[in-house]
């Protein structure tokens, strides 16, 4: 009897070929596993995988794109995740090894949570494995020399989509702000930073670390204009009114520690 393969979630980062972990590259060098890849549109071709071309891997003799559309349709998502799912419970049925390429990180807004769940709903005893990667806020940070979080920090990692209101009520709460696939609200976002003063502590980063990364400091610049899929807005809220902190929940300093078990010489 075949032993079924292991599904993996092979992060790749956002762009950047450098970020792809040591755990990440042995799997794309192997000879005897399956890849698959998410796609969009049967008629665009997939970052994923073009991250791992870039990085100077060849794709095996066995790899095939999966559908993932862009749209909001619960059903047709259902459909395509089920078909996605079938067709890599067929390749795992072989006895081969599958990983999936994904940009950024497989836990973090990714199609491989949707393939893993879809895929333990038919064989609950499929073997998968996630292999973590940089995230594209990360990498942002990274490149715009910004800290995500300092000390006390509070930070949310939000899709746009959720709505203006939701955003302004945020910023509120949270002293940092990610806001992912900012493309549909872009203008309305704009309004909204410029209205709570905060246009100057916001950044703009399109396909992080990528060779067409786009960085603007200048975000009211970008009103009116078309941005990729791939993009986010970092805003700092350093003006935040902040509640007072439980005590015993921060880490003690040296001083202390020392005043607390002071010396008997």
């Amino acid at each position: 009897m075949t032993v079924p393969g292991m599904l993996h979630g092979v992060s790749l980062g956002p762009g950047d070929p450098d970020l792809i972990t040591r755990r990440a590259w042995s799997l794309l060098t192997r000879a005897d596993a399956v890849w698959t890849y998410p796609v969009r549109s049967l008629r665009k071709e997939s970052y994923a995988l073009d991250i791992a071309l870039r990085a100077g891997l060849s794709a095996p003799a066995q790899h095939q794109a999966l559908l993932f559309p862009m749209t909001h349709d619960a059903e047709k998502l259902a459909r395509h995740w089920l078909k996605a799912a079938e067709t890599v419970q067929a390749l795992l049925a072989t006895g081969q090894d599958v990983l999936f390429l994904v940009e950024g990180d497989a836990s973090t807004y990714a199609s491989f949570c949707y393939l893993a769940r879809v895929l333990r709903e038919l064989d609950p005893a499929a073997r998968i494995d996630v292999v973590p990667g940089v995230t594209s806020f990360n990498a942002a940070c990274a490149r715009l020399q910004l800290p995500l979080s300092e000390q006390d920090d509070t930070v949310a990692i939000v899709p746009a989509a959720y709505g203006i209101a939701a955003v302004e009520k945020m910023l509120d709460d949270f002293d940092t702000l990610v806001l992912m696939k900012v493309k549909p609200l872009l203008d309305d976002l704009i309004d909204l930073l410029a209205r709570r003063g905060l246009l100057a502590h916001s950044r703009f980063i399109e396909k992080a670390g990528s060779p067409v990364e786009r960085i603007v400091h200048d975000v009211a610049s970008l009103k009116g204009s078309k941005v990729n899929y791939l993009s986010l807005l970092l805003v700092k809220n350093p003006g935040r009114e902040r509640g007072e902190l439980v005590r015993g929940c921060r880490k003690k300093t040296s001083t202390e520690i020392e005043e607390d078990n002071p010396n008997d010489e």
